[in-house]
């Protein structure tokens, strides 16, 4: 029987054949003559022997029928891949639907060794990871970062050159880092360029790919249809737009504007500087003041006119308006309290549970797709899409975070029609949090949070195809703080109980310097951690570590390296791959600014009988659950995400403090930048 941990050789150097020596090990797959590609299909056998001959370990596939692949292959591979694309999504559901029916590990590791030479490397790995993540027999598997296999998805091309010639001339044991620039898309006469150790994170963008491959929103039910979906992702982009505003706001720019005209030029502008090393084609630049236009590729099978764009949004605007949605069959369903937000983002991102795409469209999918091809919109140019137009790469172009503007506000203007909260649903009777702090590691005042820039270093080896062996580090520059703790005291007046404890921090001031109105400051308020609290009678003291999170995932973990970080095995190992979806733990708090940004702490012990998910969780990751859920388990909150302030506040209430009931507390806080920079202690 197969070893489920050669698939993850399949990873390596993705241009290479598959007969070729893969990972550290050197291991080679011996490949059934009719798996070799027409290339190599006269001189297969003794390709095989020459590298099996060099092999330290030789990997027998098993001989299968021949799959048909004429729904897969459409896609050249030397093309890029999108999931925005209808022709690219439909090759991408018809390789999962087949990695997922094979019967067992030896069929799906002969489907895939058949499959990795012959479709399209990005459509590959893509399908590969969704199949490994959701497949029973391989599920407890870790699979590497896409930064690792695709390197040319995250860093300058200019970074490529230089690593061949290190490869090439040094020996593994003396290549030093090679250092990415910290500005090498723009400077700093473009005003969005000041937040582009954000939007161009290597670990936030990796983020947002695993969360979609977690989140396929294609292939067989059973992997696209998890608890709550689509409220996940209109709570995941939500707080990436509080996120991404109040970075704006630390920088000094304005709350960034909704892109809701979609016949008027675009201001924005992105040059990003990537070239790929798969399809030979560079991800487009983008100048200011384009137009959208009717898009019509008949290469891609793909024809969109604006209209409908326009009339995507128009219909969805409809349901809100009616809080009812037309199903499948034309028939009005409500758009209830609690369930109507899971249906509208099926809705809106329109994946496979959309209850009714002929009428809805495809919304979300549309803007990606129709941004990231604004520049050759009928392919006279043969020009393929910018970096909007792929969930890898997307968050790097400024233009994303208008039109998610526009998403999220539509998701606002549904919780607008919904019941607001009274003190009834919001309070806790006998828990009263009497105070509540932040005490930053090695810093003396109380309520800091310090930031200041990082370097650390990639192992970029897996994706560089054709090159000497051995590890080829770069080097980036990041945003980081200093871990710090929670210190929040409780007074439960009752016995002993359980409640959720919340926490959120938020701007204070607007881009003004005027006070904060609840009604705006509640849509940038992030979420910085949720946990469970044991309340005992009295006064309570709780302690919680920054690096303990349920949203985040360590550096470790973000840019994990499979050949020395992979557990050994129990449930650490069966763990470590859906642990790998997570907000990036450098990026928990907002920048900053030298003198100090003013911020407000908001803290709750919420009502464990409304929280409460009865299930059992023992084994399963959960360390990132705000953002990623838990494996085939239930969300782990019964409450509506975003809770409390996914709701408008009840009337009178225009402040933070007199939304406050005892079970809440809100304490200021400052957050200070230092400009400098931390070298890496070790490669």
């Amino acid at each position: 029987m197969a070893d489920k941990r050669n698939m993850l050789l399949m990873y390596d150097r993705p241009l290479e054949p598959l007969f070729k020596q893969k990972g550290e090990s050197k291991t080679a797959f011996n490949l059934p003559a009719k798996f070799y590609t027409e290339r190599y299909k006269s001189i297969g056998v003794n390709l095989g022997s020459r590298f099996q001959n060099e092999a330290n370990d030789v990997i027998d596939v098993q001989d299968i029928p021949v799959p048909d692949l004429s729904g897969i292959t459409n896609l050249a591979r030397d093309e890029n891949f999108s999931l925005f694309i209808p022709k690219h999504r439909n090759s991408a559901t018809n390789l999962i639907n087949l990695f997922m029916g094979a019967k067992n590990l030896d069929e799906f590791q002969s489907l895939a060794a058949y499959c990795r030479d012959r479709v399209n490397p990005y459509l590959f790995n893509y399908c590969l990871s969704v199949a490994i993540l959701h497949r029973p027999d391989t599920k407890d598997m870790d699979i590497p970062s896409l930064m690792e296999v695709f390197p040319d998805k995250y860093v300058d091309s200019q970074v490529f050159q230089k690593a061949r010639e290190e490869s090439y001339v040094v020996d593994e044991g003396s290549r030093v880092p090679i250092e990415i620039p910290v500005d090498y898309t723009a400077s700093s006469l473009e005003n969005e360029h000041r937040i582009a150790y954000f939007t161009e994170d290597l670990g936030v963008n990796a983020h947002h790919w695993h969360w979609h491959l977690v989140y396929p929103f294609s292939g067989p039910m059973e992997i696209v249809n998890k608890d709550r979906r689509g409220e996940l992702f209109f709570y995941f982009h939500h707080q990436l737009m509080a996120r991404y505003n109040v970075e704006r706001l630390c920088n000094g720019l304005a709350r960034v504007r909704r892109l809701t005209n979609y016949r008027e030029a675009i201001p924005e502008s992105y040059y990003p500087k990537l070239d790929s090393l798969v399809a030979n084609r560079t991800y487009p630049g983008r100048p200011s003041g384009m137009v959208l236009q009717d898009v019509n590729r008949e290469r891609d099978q793909w024809k969109i006119d604006i209209q409908d764009f326009e009339t995507a949004r128009d219909r969805v605007f409809e349901a809100i308006q009616e809080t009812a949605y037309l199903d499948a069959n034309g028939i009005k369903q409500p758009l209830t309290e609690y369930e109507g937000i899971d249906i509208l983002g099926n809705i809106i991102e329109a994946s496979s549970l959309t209850p009714n795409r002929n009428y809805y469209g495809d919304w979300h999918n549309y803007g990606h797709s129709m941004l990231g091809v604004i520049h050759d919109p009928d392919l006279r140019h043969l020009e393929s899409f910018g970096t909007i137009g792929d969930p890898a790469t997307s968050m790097r172009d400024p233009i994303f975070y208008p039109f998610h503007a526009a998403v999220n506000d539509t998701f606002l203007k549904f919780k607008a029609t919904i019941p607001r909260y009274t003190t009834a649903q919001l309070g806790y009777d006998g828990v009263t949090v009497t105070s509540c702090a932040i005490q930053s590691q090695n810093v003396k005042e109380p309520n800091m949070l310090n930031t200041f820039w990082q370097q650390s270093d990639v192992d970029m080896s897996r994706g560089l195809d054709f090159q000497p062996r051995g590890s080829v580090f770069v080097r980036f520059t990041h945003l980081q703080h200093q871990p710090f703790n929670y210190v929040i005291k409780v007074n439960n007046a009752g016995g002993a109980r359980q409640g959720t404890c919340r926490i959120f921090i938020g701007p204070k001031f607007d881009e003004s310097g005027n006070p904060m109105l609840l009604i705006n400051q509640k849509d940038l308020l992030i979420e910085m951690d949720r946990f469970i609290v044991n309340l005992s009678p009295g006064e309570n003291i709780i302690t919680q570590a920054s690096t303990q999170s349920s949203l985040t995932i360590p550096f470790e973990r973000t840019f994990r390296n499979l050949e020395l970080g992979r557990p050994t095995g129990g449930a650490a190992l069966e763990q470590f791959n859906f642990c790998g979806c997570g907000w990036p733990q450098h990026l928990l708090i907002p920048k900053g600014t030298p003198e100090g940004y003013a911020c407000e702490m908001f803290v709750m012990i919420s009502d464990i009988a409304g929280d409460r998910v009865d299930q059992s969780i023992e084994g399963q990751c959960s360390d990132a659950s705000v953002y990623c859920g838990i494996r085939d388990r239930k969300y782990p909150d019964r409450r509506s995400m975003g809770y409390p302030f996914d709701r408008v506040p009840r009337d009178g209430v225009d402040t933070l403090e007199k939304f406050l009931t005892p079970n809440m507390r809100v304490q200021d806080v400052t957050i200070r930048h230092f400009n400098r920079t931390v070298r890496p202690k070790r490669n």
